[in-house]
């Protein structure tokens, strides 16, 4: 079924344009304005303390060291460090909830570099990890968490490091070393979540709740919520992996920490803070966003330059900066020893200070524009909206509603209590029933931009919807897209595979599905949508070398 209709123009537009990443959106924060549903529906929870697990009907422990699946309807207890090893993979699939051990030490699922993980939940039926407690008895740090280990870049001299909390061997080391796999795949985790982690291996040594060491590009992470856990939510070593619709819910230290030359994309992320849960001033303080080039601030390469948008940090003051908060709390981004991280089209709010650029060094790339934060929000804070360490002349450390820095980059800033959540958000306070979708006349529905010279080249900007991967399959778009009765899906495979293509609403219900077989190197299915009402769908193509998914628009 191989198809040579496509013309030259259509194949170098296709190929121009697909390295693109970023979703051009009208707002700033993770999410679009009402009707548009929170992607969170469906699969993330607000509640994880009093859900009815089911109990375990299966145990694990020790080492996999073959491809293994736990199949649906499996309630799996882990029990201690369980190394996925020897190249093979773990495949969970749908609704599959993993409870993990207190009294064992160390529960933890490990990937280990060369190894893969499968868990592909859905909006209705998400892979749970969390705690073997019963309900109204789980705590942070009942178990350890989720990591994944890789071969691509890594700033550490040798390129190769031991991921911190466990036991220095092979099965801990992550970086490709001097000849790193950029495009390096530990697998997939959508539609994931991951509760109650933390475990402390040692003084400080607690791990997070998902853990990506060297993790490459060719690693899918998508709506994954990470929930109480006694570390940081989400933390990069190194690597490229990029991500989208990410969680990070009332943890105890930061939420997004990226470290060693991390150089991914992210995009729509969701920051729910608690004012009572942070960490030990004396040990670290809790930040929204943590990014350094490495523990020693050096100029070692990769440097740590990830680009973060859409990301909505609800902060602990929730609404009045005279509400009392744990010690610990300070920063909705601390940009500190070296890094050249990137923010864009973000809400930070109810933080005691906005962004703090930490160091000769950092303050030096703000100047120039190797750190980039541009058209986001920063509102209610206690203290102020920017702070330095040492005298620059990009900033001041005082306590005022804007900088220039901060004006000069197209940034809002709201200092002190919020007169009204609306002015924002629509009920952001809320933990077990929330909206963070922008009120009607927020200013979130304004002054976002992808326009910047760094992320312009990875925002899909066409006007006929072209949108593209390229992960295991190889090339895939949909066009035209947004489409009113039919689209053309162009898959450029790889390889001679079957492949089962299925259309999914945001509810996650299958609306159609077509059974085909791809030849290598271009093909083409026609989708008929002409039954489908408006709105968003994802069209995901399952194959035996991989799955994608590629969003849909239908506008009659």
């Amino acid at each position: 079924m191989k198809k040579l209709l496509l013309s030259v123009l259509s194949l170098a537009t296709f190929a121009a344009n697909a390295q693109t990443f970023f979703t051009n959106t009208s707002y700033r924060g993770a999410f679009a304005p009402a009707p548009t549903p929170m992607w969170t529906q469906g699969w993330a929870e607000w509640d994880p303390q009093n859900v009815n697990y089911p109990a375990p009907t299966a145990t694990v422990t020790g080492t996999i060291s073959a491809n293994t699946t736990w199949a649906a309807g499996t309630t799996v207890l882990l029990q201690g460090p369980v190394y996925v090893t020897g190249n093979s993979t773990l495949n969970i699939q749908p609704g599959v909830v993993i409870r993990c051990s207190k009294a064992v030490a160390g529960s933890a699922l490990i990937i280990t570099k060369g190894s893969v993980i499968n868990a592909a939940g859905t909006a209705t039926n998400p892979i749970v990890f969390t705690s073997d407690q019963a309900v109204g008895s789980r705590a942070i740090g009942d178990w350890g968490g989720v990591m994944l280990l890789g071969n691509a870049a890594l700033n550490f001299t040798t390129g190769v490091n031991n991921i911190e909390g466990l036991p220095v061997s092979t099965n801990s080391q992550y970086g490709g070393g001097s000849s790193p796999n950029n495009n390096d795949n530990s697998g997939t985790l959508r539609y994931v979540r991951i509760e109650y982690g933390g475990y402390v291996y040692g003084t400080n040594q607690e791990i997070n709740g998902l853990t990506m060491g060297a993790v490459g590009r060719g690693t899918t992470i998508e709506n994954v919520q990470v929930s109480f856990t006694n570390d940081d939510g989400f933390e990069w070593f190194g690597g490229n992996v990029n991500a989208k619709w990410l969680v990070s819910y009332r943890n105890l230290d930061d939420d997004f920490d990226t470290d060693n030359g991390y150089s991914g994309n992210v995009q729509f992320g969701l920051i729910v803070r608690d004012p009572n849960i942070a960490d030990n001033p004396s040990v670290s303080t809790s930040e929204g966003f943590e990014s350094d080039n490495d523990a020693g601030g050096t100029t070692a390469t990769p440097l740590t330059s990830g680009i973060f948008s859409n990301v909505t940090m609800i902060g602990p003051y929730r609404g009045a900066t005279t509400n009392t908060i744990a010690a610990g709390y300070r920063r909705g981004a601390r940009l500190r020893r070296n890094t050249n991280l990137k923010i864009y089209n973000s809400i930070l709010m109810d933080v005691n200070r906005g962004v703090h650029v930490d160091g000769a060094l950092c303050e030096t790339s703000a100047g120039n524009g190797a750190i980039r934060f541009k058209n986001n929000i920063i509102a209610g804070m206690a203290t102020r909206a920017v702070e330095q360490n040492t005298t620059n002349t990009f900033a001041t450390n005082a306590s005022v509603t804007t900088v220039a820095w901060l004006s000069t980059n197209a940034n809002d800033s709201i200092h002190g209590s919020m007169p009204s959540f609306s002015v924002i958000l629509t009920t952001p306070y809320n933990y077990t029933s929330p909206d963070y979708r922008p009120g009607a006349g927020s200013i979130a529905l304004s002054n976002s931009s992808f326009t910047d010279a760094v992320i312009a080249p990875l925002t899909s900007t066409s006007t006929v919807g072209f949108t593209q991967v390229k992960k295991e399959i190889g090339y895939v778009m949909l066009y035209p897209n947004p489409t009113n009765s039919n689209t053309d899906l162009l898959v450029n495979s790889i390889a001679n595979t079957p492949a089962q293509v299925e259309i999914i609403d945001v509810t996650g219900k299958v609306v159609l599905t077509q059974h085909t077989n791809f030849e290598q190197g271009i093909n083409e299915i026609n989708l008929n949508t002409h039954n489908l009402v408006n709105g968003v769908y994802f069209v995901t193509i399952n194959t035996s070398i991989g799955k994608e998914t590629v969003k849909l628009i239908v506008s009659k």
